[in-house]
């Protein structure tokens, strides 16, 4: 038997996080409409009402006017004579196209946990540690956020104090890219796309040229497929792209909130683990881009958490939700647990981060309390038995439930065992939420004997488990299987 310990800690969602995001209005006419009013008022009323204004917001957020006048950026096209505006006008102009959105209105959720890359100023036996969680807000759009905080060689757990501003990661709009390396690779997964649409584009280009070259190709133009390779050509460039933050920013306040169409209903259940390669470490995580209708599988990259790269996966296995990567690669090769189908745990191997072409089933369903699905929860650990992976499993009315799996440390595919039943689900205060009957986690974390584990309490808010990984691993011998599919 497992024993777990649940933490007292619990981490509920505060609508008061709040980050001003540009007010799309989407007709025209009502833009030009709103531009006119403001534009036609005299000074002093200016004067007023921005004071107003600032008075009410401008502590609520961080760089407010920067903010205003980004936004006013957007409508500037519909100001007439903008050169002669004042700066009053054009930070009051950006107030009216600017709204609070609450990240965490409706819950906040799904952690996944990673060392800290800072390390510095710890006590013997502690570790700084960084978890990134799935805020949702108005509409049910999904954003990427952070907590940190320190366990000590005991297990005990203290979160840092998160600060009351929140600041959301801003675009690198003019990044180059090079040809060959970036866009034909990708350019071949997509069906019916026509390769001459090539001869239009220089060896290096930026985003924008890229968007501009596109948008003067006709699309009656005689060559095949056109209108498509267009389509594919925007969507490259849409879901692959570099966002910042300002470095002294506390990470407890950076947000990554959507910045492609594929996303814009959401960055759902990012799977971070610490990759090391040689000498090298990144964070490196895995999530779910949905645009309202469609999920695509993401990947997104960063050394400091200041600095990200957000790309697309492609391939043939590149597909359906819950991706999980290895810590480190396997046999020289990118390794990944998948879920394609949605209901069976799969391996994944590649050259490329970015390209998956085959997967392989490793486990299926075989008891009443995963009879619906099995996935992931998070990338593996470690350990002197072998890769240690825990499972989510859901079973009758929806129930989710924590078990264990383990993989051979050479040869991932082969389960060497598996757990017979759950180790941990929902008890009666966790059960009720906005997803009744789920603890879930996209990620958990070795600390000495500790295995700590962030889980979210049925969608709404996250906690804490502990279990002792000898007691985890002692289990698991006990079920030494080797599964083979």
């Amino acid at each position: 038997m497992i024993n777990v310990k649940r933490t007292d800690i619990k981490i509920k969602a505060k609508p008061e996080r709040v980050i001003p995001l540009f007010l799309d209005l989407k007709k025209k006419n009502r833009v030009s409409h709103i531009v006119d009013k403001i534009v036609s008022l005299d000074d002093k009323v200016i004067e007023n009402t921005l004071n107003h204004i600032l008075e009410e917001f401008e502590s609520r957020h961080i760089k407010f006017k920067d903010v205003l006048l980004e936004h006013y950026k957007n409508i500037e096209t519909f100001v007439p004579s903008p050169e002669i505006q004042s700066l009053q006008r054009k930070l009051l102009l950006g107030s009216y196209f600017t709204k609070e959105y609450s990240i965490e209105s409706a819950a906040i959720f799904n952690p996944s946990i990673v060392v800290h890359y800072n390390q510095k100023g710890l006590k013997n036996g502690e570790v700084r540690f960084i978890i990134s969680l799935r805020a949702t807000g108005e509409g049910h759009i999904s954003s990427i956020e952070f907590r940190t905080g320190v366990i000590t060689k005991e297990g005990k757990i203290t979160m840092d104090t998160i600060p009351s501003n929140l600041v959301y990661a801003s675009k690198i709009n003019e990044k180059s890219y090079f040809f060959k390396d970036f866009v034909i690779k990708r350019a071949q997964y997509y069906k019916g796309f026509n390769s001459s649409i090539f001869e239009y584009f220089p060896e290096k280009f930026t985003k924008q040229q890229a968007l501009e070259i596109i948008a003067k190709i006709n699309n009656n133009y005689h060559q095949k497929n056109i209108y498509v390779t267009k389509k594919a050509l925007l969507d490259i460039f849409d879901t692959n792209y570099e966002i910042f933050f300002d470095k002294n920013i506390d990470i407890n306040s950076r947000v990554i909130f959507p910045k492609s169409k594929a996303e814009s209903n959401g960055m759902e259940d990012l799977r971070l683990v610490k990759f090391i390669d040689k000498d090298k470490i990144r964070y490196i995580g895995t999530y779910t881009a949905y645009d309202g209708k469609n999920i695509r599988p993401q990947i997104i990259e960063t050394e400091d958490f200041i600095n990200f790269k957000i790309h697309s996966l492609y391939g043939n296995a590149a597909f359906d939700k819950g991706m999980s990567l290895f810590p480190e690669k396997i046999n020289g090769k990118y390794a990944m647990i998948g879920r394609q189908g949605g209901e069976n745990i799969s391996i994944m191997y590649s050259d490329n981060l970015y390209f998956w072409d085959t997967y392989k089933t490793i486990q299926r369903p075989q008891f009443e309390w995963d009879s619906v699905q099995l996935g992931n929860s998070g990338s593996p650990v470690k350990t002197k038995y072998g890769w240690l992976l825990l499972t989510h499993a859901v079973g009758p009315l929806r129930k989710y439930v924590m078990s264990a799996s383990l993989l051979d440390l050479h040869n991932p595919e082969i389960v060497l065992s598996s757990l017979n039943k759950p180790f941990f689900s929902a008890n009666g205060h966790e059960r009720e939420g906005y997803v009744p009957n789920v603890v879930y986690t996209c990620g958990f974390l070795q600390h000495y004997n500790n295995l700590i584990i962030p889980y979210a309490l049925s969608d709404t808010s996250f906690s804490f488990a502990i279990a002792d990984i000898d007691n985890v691993l002692n289990e698991l011998q006990k079920h030494l299987c080797y599964v083979k599919y």
